[in-house]
């Protein structure tokens, strides 16, 4: 289940905590990104997301924007104490005074999670993992076709059709097993055999 957070600092953060798919909303740049928004109500509606976002005024903000743009996907929040201070990379405290997730200790966020009902947070573990190699043995990456062969798979999956090879690769190890990724291509891509 992928985490939301605000920024990129929170998700440098969180990786020394989980290990799953984190997506920033760039704080409020999240209300301009369409694509985003798609995205976030894609995984919300397949498995559900996790929303993690800062203890202050503006992080409730960005939380209940992501609850509407969701609307029926699954959510679970995950709400972090107001902690006073300032996080070491910043000249002063935040307007409210609180620590941001970023500025948070591991023990807190994981005690955050627990309290939230969220005991472990794996990307398939034991799995095997959809590689940068199998992008590009299924043309989906350094190849002539593979902009528009991404395009055609992330159409198929309902996905926003402008991801990154390499975000595209996060979403698809989030969402799909090895062999769905492979029986997903193979049908939209028509590859009986890899190219």
């Amino acid at each position: 289940m992928p985490i939301i957070v605000e920024g990129k600092y929170d998700k440098i953060t969180l990786e020394n905590v989980v290990d799953t798919l984190i997506i920033t909303t760039n704080g409020f740049g999240i209300f301009k990104d369409r694509e985003k928004c798609e995205l976030i109500r894609t995984f919300a509606k397949r498995n559900g997301i996790i929303v993690l976002t800062d203890s202050d005024s503006a992080g409730n903000i960005i939380r209940n924007h992501i609850k509407n743009i969701v609307a029926d996907g699954k959510i679970i929040n995950v709400y972090v104490p107001q902690l006073r201070g300032k996080e070491k990379r910043k000249p002063t405290a935040s307007k409210e005074g609180y620590l941001g997730v970023e500025g948070l200790s591991k023990e807190v966020l994981e005690n955050a999670l627990l309290k939230s009902g969220i005991t472990a947070l794996e990307t398939q573990q034991g799995a095997e993992k959809i590689t940068k190699t199998d992008m590009f043995e299924f043309s989906l990456s350094g190849t002539q076709n593979a902009t528009q062969n991404r395009k055609i798979l992330l159409e198929y999956l309902n996905l926003p059709n402008n991801l990154s090879p390499n975000a595209m690769l996060d979403v698809l190890n989030t969402i799909l097993t090895k062999e769905q990724f492979e029986k997903a291509v193979e049908k939209c891509l028509n590859h009986g055999d890899k190219n």
